[in-house]
């Protein structure tokens, strides 16, 4: 086999191979388009030519949708969380591959793209009974531009027909807060309850469910009122395992002295409980844990607070809500945004401004109202002074 590189513009170049066909036994080119230098250009040459050769080269002309995901998958597998992979194995393998997964990648273009959504919008679910939400087909969108631009970084397409693409606007789901006296309600009916730790987490220190279930007595410090996020628990259909915290680093949060005091309860409780099972209490204990001293796992927890709600006829949030009942209470007593976002650990300021806007209106009143009575102040101070 034979082959040659042309340059087309500076820094792009065709790579010509010469290929014969299986079939009628002709000899006919195929064209490849490379961006670099001339040096890399000819050792891409040289490497489709050893591909083909070996029969491990695929023609991107046949490579469907179906068979790029596989090995995009594969790829992600290093990059991505295992319950993150988990997530996008299903977006991409049982809802976009049945509805483009025959198509050849390097027929797909962006028209064909949106009209997917929109039979996924009608007719996407897999039960047959109707279709996929808006949120689901956006994250359709973004795995599909995410897996596209990695062809187009293999290669495999000079440009990702799906950043042609607008997804279906998502509606942005109402937050639901509780208020300080429904929080007080809630802690007072959980206080009997094994659920009264992970509610005073969640609610007072604003700690993710899987921070909770992966939080050990030695990552507190109740002498100095401090807890460290170090790991969260993730849950896959192949188990439970512990990983870094959702930002990819730790944080400090201080703690309320309602929580140190009431920690400090539980600590003795567990430590009563597990010496009637012959087990003495260790800084390597969970702080919420199973009876027998076992793990919790977090859809445990989410399970328990649900029936929890329920039996007690209160009204009905997710165990998540508290965790941004706490963020919106912090921003409404003026607690500055960035120590908010390092308290929940939001990997940019940025991110806690748009995720809790809806209490900013109220600060930038109250922040006018203070001008206003300094500039008031100094206004009639200067006026006495000169009268």
């Amino acid at each position: 086999m034979k082959g040659h590189i042309r340059e087309r513009s500076p820094g792009h170049w065709a790579i010509v191979l010469d290929v014969r066909d299986p079939e009628s036994g002709r000899r006919r080119r195929k064209w490849h388009s490379f961006s670099g230098t001339k040096r890399e250009a000819q050792v891409e040459c040289a490497r489709l030519i050893s591909a083909i050769t070996g029969g491990a080269h695929i023609d991107p002309s046949r490579l469907t949708i179906g068979t790029f995901f596989d090995q995009w998958l594969e790829h992600m597998k290093v990059q991505l969380t295992a319950r993150s992979h988990e997530r996008y194995s299903e977006l991409a393998r049982k809802n976009l591959v049945p509805l483009i997964g025959s198509v050849p990648i390097s027929k797909l273009r962006p028209a064909a793209i949106s009209q997917i959504y929109t039979r996924a919008l009608e007719s996407g679910r897999r039960d047959g009974n109707g279709g996929l939400s808006p949120r689901t087909v956006h994250y359709m969108h973004r795995i599909l531009r995410q897996a596209l631009q990695q062809a187009v970084e293999w290669q495999l397409l000079a440009r990702n027909p799906a950043a042609a693409v607008k997804p279906p606007k998502v509606e942005r789901k109402e937050t639901k807060v509780l208020d300080a006296d429904s929080t007080a309600e809630l802690i007072e009916v959980a206080r009997a309850t094994n659920l009264f730790v992970p509610v005073l987490l969640a609610v007072l220190c604003g700690i993710r469910r899987g921070e909770i279930a992966a939080l050990r007595w030695r990552s507190l410090d109740l002498e100095r009122g401090q807890l460290s996020v170090v790991a969260s628990t993730e849950q896959t259909k192949d188990g439970v395992r512990e990983k870094s915290p959702k930002s990819g680093r730790g944080r400090t949060v201080a703690l309320p002295s309602l929580v140190v005091d009431e920690l400090r309860q539980h600590r003795l409780k567990q430590a009563e409980s597990l010496l009637r099972l012959g087990v003495r209490l260790s800084d390597d204990h969970h702080v919420v844990m199973r009876a027998d001293g076992k793990p919790l796992q977090p859809r445990s927890i989410t399970h328990a607070f649900e029936i929890f709600l329920r039996k007690r006829g209160l009204p009905r949030v997710r165990l998540h809500d508290l965790r941004h009942s706490h963020a919106t209470h912090l921003l409404a007593s003026g607690v500055h945004p960035k120590v908010a976002q390092e308290r929940l650990g939001h990997s940019s300021v940025a991110i806690t401004i748009d995720l809790y806007s809806h209490v900013l209106p109220g600060l930038q009143a109250e922040a006018a109202d203070r001008v206003d009575l300094a500039m008031r102040a100094a206004i009639n101070r200067r006026l006495k002074t000169n009268g």
